[in-house]
């Protein structure tokens, strides 16, 4: 959870600003668009499964 405590003297626009900075560091927001539609597990599986043979592959070219 992501709490604000506003500073003295702060405009609004600052806190707002600060308020999307700790959300976006917080991972709420990528947790809200991976949350947003229902994805079925083997879809899920496959694109983990796709992300782990892409860093094996970018792993081999660099090793080389």
């Amino acid at each position: 959870m992501v709490k604000l405590r506003l500073r003295e003297n702060e405009s609004i626009n600052d806190a707002v600003r600060r308020f999307r900075k700790l959300v976006e560091h917080a991972g709420i927001k990528k947790e809200m668009r991976r949350r947003e539609y229902y994805e079925k597990p083997s879809d899920s599986d496959r694109r983990a499964r796709r992300r782990a043979e892409r860093r094996a592959r970018i792993a081999r070219l660099n090793g080389m």
